[in-house]
């Protein structure tokens, strides 16, 4: 099958949905199936060849973060170029109501079109203003699909209509194997947190907070902080005690996202809001590391209620601090944790995940129908004018 893949978020810029759309792409292609992924990118060097550029993305306020999207006549040429010679079966377009790649992707094709929703929005008054227009892209969506039921509530509650539940995956034995970082396991314990550090829901202030207390019952734990941001802006107000025991390792790359798994005793996910699933929860349970996060509705449906991983109050220092250092003194606890996260994981290994996706691309190609360019003219929004017949833009 010709699969065409649609990014709305800059391909080179961490985030979940690149990484859910980058694993499915691996699993089609290993699969034998032909993938192209369209997406906003930064730099194009070295870029994968299954990957179409549509120009480089600018940063928006989105859903409580910073989403980098692509919009612009220029892009929409390369969308239309990208639809016009992919010959796909399919087009999976995620985040399908995103500004920018998404909403143009599915205006300028026709034919069978999967939409996968991501996210998890309790208001929005860019969905409600933009009702009207969100139902002409929903009338041209032959499938859909959401990550989680936060996600899928989503979609009911803001634009009607219902979706197929197919998780986020995890390649489980990619995570399984690793090597610990120079260093660990550390004979103090060690804690490990994942996310951008400049981002107030990835929530590490709250865990910033608790430091003082998990130090003084474990005085020679350490936190290894992994992901993007201005590390001294974070450390800034912070005790000397507590900047002595956190290693910032800075954006990395997978093997040692990996590594950094491997050499905690404990993850710690302090996310404050803004999660519709809690993918660094498989993969720390893929890698066999006990797991501690907020106890948001979607952190909690992942850990099974609370039955594979700990849960502290959303938000509140102390009650991280408290469940932090009962985990860090209870070897057999975390064991027992890590056993069953590791278990669990593997009910989202992207073998079965993709076969449910197949599943839904079958539904919707069983009369034999390309994705061809629509050339209705329909196309006519505020990113200009009206793109039928407009001139392709290059790669």
């Amino acid at each position: 099958m010709r699969i065409g893949l649609v990014s709305p978020y800059a391909w080179d810029v961490p985030g979940g949905v690149q990484v859910h759309i980058r694993d499915l792409a691996e699993a089609f292609m290993e699969q034998g199936h032909h993938v192209s992924v369209l997406a906003p990118v930064e730099d194009e060097t070295g870029l994968d060849d299954y990957v179409f550029s549509t120009g480089k993305p600018v940063a928006v306020p989105y859903n409580g973060s910073v989403a980098r999207i692509n919009i612009g006549v220029k892009s929409t040429g390369r969308v239309r170029t990208w639809i016009r010679e992919g010959d796909f079966d399919v087009i999976h377009v995620h985040e399908p109501l995103s500004p920018g790649v998404s909403t143009m992707a599915i205006w300028a094709a026709r034919g069978p079109i999967v939409a996968t929703w991501h996210s998890s929005i309790e208001k929005s008054r860019l969905l409600s203003a933009g009702f009207a227009l969100a139902q002409t892209i929903m009338e041209k969506i032959s499938g859909r699909i959401a990550v989680s039921e936060l996600a899928r509530q989503t979609l009911v509650d803001h634009i009607g209509g219902d979706a197929v539940l197919i998780p986020n995956g995890v390649w489980c034995a990619h995570y399984a194997e690793g090597d610990p970082l120079p260093g660990y396991p550390h004979p103090g314990g060690a804690m490990v947190f994942l996310g951008r550090l400049d981002e107030p829901r990835k929530g590490l202030q709250v865990l910033l907070a608790a430091m003082p207390e998990i130090i003084e019952a474990h005085p020679d734990v350490r936190l290894l902080v992994v992901g993007p941001g201005d590390i001294e802006a974070t450390k800034e107000g912070l005790p000397e005690a507590v900047t002595q025991r956190i290693e910032f390792l800075g954006r990395v790359s997978e093997e040692d996202k990996v590594s950094a798994y491997h050499s905690a005793d404990l993850y710690v996910a302090p996310n404050t809001g803004g999660e519709s699933f809690g993918i660094v929860l498989l993969e720390a349970m893929a890698a066999g590391t006990a797991v501690l996060a907020s106890d948001l509705d979607s952190f909690s449906r992942v850990l099974d209620r609370g039955a594979v991983g700990a849960l502290f109050s959303n938000g509140n220092s102390a009650d991280l601090a408290a469940k932090a250092n009962a985990l860090l003194s209870d070897e057999a606890r975390r064991r027992d944790l890590a056993t069953l996260g590791s278990q669990r994981a593997w009910l989202f290994d992207w073998s079965r995940v993709s076969s449910e996706v197949m599943d839904v691309y079958l539904s919707v190609t069983t009369t034999g129908e390309k994705v061809t360019e629509d050339l209705r003219g329909q196309f006519v929004g505020r990113w200009g004018r009206r793109s039928a017949g407009a001139p392709a833009g290059g790669r």
